[in-house]
């Protein structure tokens, strides 16, 4: 499972709460830091939120939640 010990918690909701955390807009790369998932399963994850609206992109490659 991940190493975020929310075993029961999908990569999406993972990520999802990050940007929320967080003040400011995130990379990939920086999700994958902060949440211990395998970068795959962070792009994976991102890739369904987007197709959702959950996440938009205020600037090239950077993501934060939707208003």
């Amino acid at each position: 499972m991940n190493k975020t010990g929310g075993e029961n918690m999908e990569a999406k909701d993972i990520v999802l709460d990050i940007l929320k955390k967080e003040s400011e807009p995130l990379n990939a790369g920086k999700i994958t830091e902060l949440s211990g998932l395998d970068r795959k399963e962070v792009d994976k994850a991102m890739k369904a939120l987007k197709d959702e609206g959950t996440i938009v992109s205020p600037k090239r490659c950077y993501w934060e939640p939707a208003k």
